[in-house]
C-alpha cells in the first residue's frame, strides 16, 4: 500500500493514516502526556502518585490505541464518504468506544478483583455519571482534533496546489532564446552534420516530453539524470568546448525517488548564468554522495565577471526546496550561495527506492 497523500490511496482523507507505527507512537506519547496532567491535577485526592498515573494510563491507553484501531480498519470506507458524514461517524464511533470502555471499566472496578486490586478507588461507583462524563469530554476532544486534522490537510493541499502550479510555471519557463538557438544549430548541422541533427531533434523532443509531461511528479534519479544529460548534449552542441560539465555521480543510488525537474533546472542555470556569459566558458561539476541514509548533490558553476542574480534563478531554487520539503519534510535540505569565485547549490534529502525497484 502506497502511503497517504498525493498518489498514495486516499489522496483527498484528511485523517491521517492511524495504520502507520509513527501514529501508533504518536498516540502512545499523547495518551501518555494526557495521563501524566490527569494525574497531577488529581494529586490530593489521596492515591499514591504513581499508582494512581499507571491506573489512569492503562484506561486511556485503551482507548487510545482501541480508537486508533478503529480508525484504522475503517479507513477505506471513511475515504468514501464526504467530510460531514465522515466526521460525524468518527465522532459518533469514537465516543461510543469511550463509553464501551468507560462501562467496562466501571464493571471491572465492581468486580471482586477489582475491589482487590483497588481499582475501584479510581472509578466512581455511579455508572451514568461516569459513562456520559468520559464521553462528553472525548466527543470535545475529537472534535478538536478533527478540526485540527482538517485546517492542516487542507493548509497541505492549497500548498501542494501551489507547488503544483510552480512546476507547471516552471515546465513553461523553458526559455525562447535556448529553443531559438536549438532549432539554429540543428539547422545548420542539417546541412554540415544530418545524423548529428537527426539526434539532436531526438534529444529536444525528448526533452520537451520530459518536461511537459504531467507524470513527473515522482520519478527515479536515473530517470532525472538522463533528462540533464539531454539538456547537456543539446546545450554542447551551441556551446562547444566552452561548456564542459564533469559527473562525479558514481556513488548515487539510481532507484532513488526524487521530485521532478530536480537536477535539470539547476544544469540550465549553472550554464545561463555561468558558462554563456564568459567568452572562455567554463566547467559544472555535479557531484554526488550516498551517506547515512541521505543524498547529498552538489552543482558548482564558475562566475560570471558581472554576475546577477536573475528572478529565474530565485524561481528554480524555491519551487525546487519547496517539492523537496513537500516530499522529504524537515530532512530535505537546500542551499545555494556564491563562494568566492563559485556559484555552489547543495540539496540533500532522503534516499527512498521505487516500489518497483524494491520488487525486482
Amino acid at each position: 500500500m502506497k502511503p497517504d497523500g498525493p498518489g498514495g490511496p486516499y489522496p483527498s482523507f484528511y485523517l491521517p493514516n492511524f495504520c502507520t507505527s509513527r501514529a501508533v507512537l504518536a498516540i502512545v506519547l499523547i495518551v501518555e502526556l494526557t495521563a501524566l496532567v490527569t494525574t497531577l491535577a488529581r494529586s490530593g485526592a489521596g492515591l499514591g502518585f504513581w499508582t494512581d498515573l499507571a491506573r489512569t494510563s492503562v484506561f486511556m491507553l485503551w482507548i487510545g490505541l482501541l480508537g486508533a484501531g478503529l480508525l484504522c480498519l475503517g479507513r477505506p470506507w471513511l475515504a468514501r464518504q464526504t467530510v460531514a458524514r465522515g466526521s460525524t461517524a468518527v465522532l459518533a464511533g469514537i465516543t461510543s468506544l469511550i463509553a464501551t470502555v468507560s462501562f467496562l471499566a466501571w464493571a471491572f472496578g465492581q468486580s471482586e478483583l477489582g475491589v482487590a486490586t483497588g481499582a475501584a478507588t479510581l472509578i466512581p461507583g455511579e455508572l451514568w455519571g461516569f459513562m456520559l462524563r468520559n464521553a462528553a469530554i472525548g466527543f470535545v476532544v475529537t472534535a478538536l482534533a478533527l478540526r485540527y486534522f482538517y485546517v492542516t490537510h487542507q493548509w497541505r493541499r492549497n500548498v501542494e496546489m501551489q507547488a503544483r502550479a510552480r512546476v507547471h510555471a516552471l515546465q513553461a519557463r523553458i526559455r525562447p532564446h535556448f529553443l531559438f538557438n536549438s532549432m539554429n544549430t540543428i539547422a545548420s548541422l542539417t546541412r554540415t552534420d544530418p545524423a548529428r541533427a537527426e539526434a539532436a531533434v531526438q534529444d529536444l523532443a525528448d526533452l520537451f516530453r520530459a518536461n511537459l509531461s504531467d507524470k513527473r511528479n515522482t520519478i527515479t534519479l536515473a530517470e532525472e539524470l538522463e533528462v540533464a544529460r539531454i539538456y547537456q548534449r543539446i546545450e554542447q552542441l551551441r556551446l562547444g568546448k566552452r561548456l564542459q560539465v564533469d559527473w562525479n555521480i558514481g556513488q548515487l543510488p539510481m532507484g532513488s525517488l526524487v521530485p521532478g525537474l530536480l537536477l535539470q533546472p539547476l544544469l540550465e542555470n549553472a550554464i545561463y548564468h555561468g558558462i554563456e556569459p564568459r567568452p572562455q566558458g567554463g566547467v559544472v561539476t555535479v557531484t554526488g554522495e550516498l551517506s547515512g541514509g541521505l543524498i547529498t548533490i552538489v552543482v558548482r558553476n564558475p562566475v560570471a565577471e558581472r554576475h546577477i542574480e536573475r528572478e529565474g534563478n530565485r524561481l528554480a531554487l524555491s519551487n525546487i526546496r519547496e517539492r523537496l520539503s513537500l516530499m522529504y519534510g524537515e530532512r530535505a535540505l537546500v542551499k545555494a550561495g556564491r563562494f568566492d569565485s563559485e556559484y555552489i547549490v547543495t540539496l540533500r534529502f532522503p534516499h527512498v527506492e521505487s516500489a518497483e525497484r524494491l520488487r525486482a
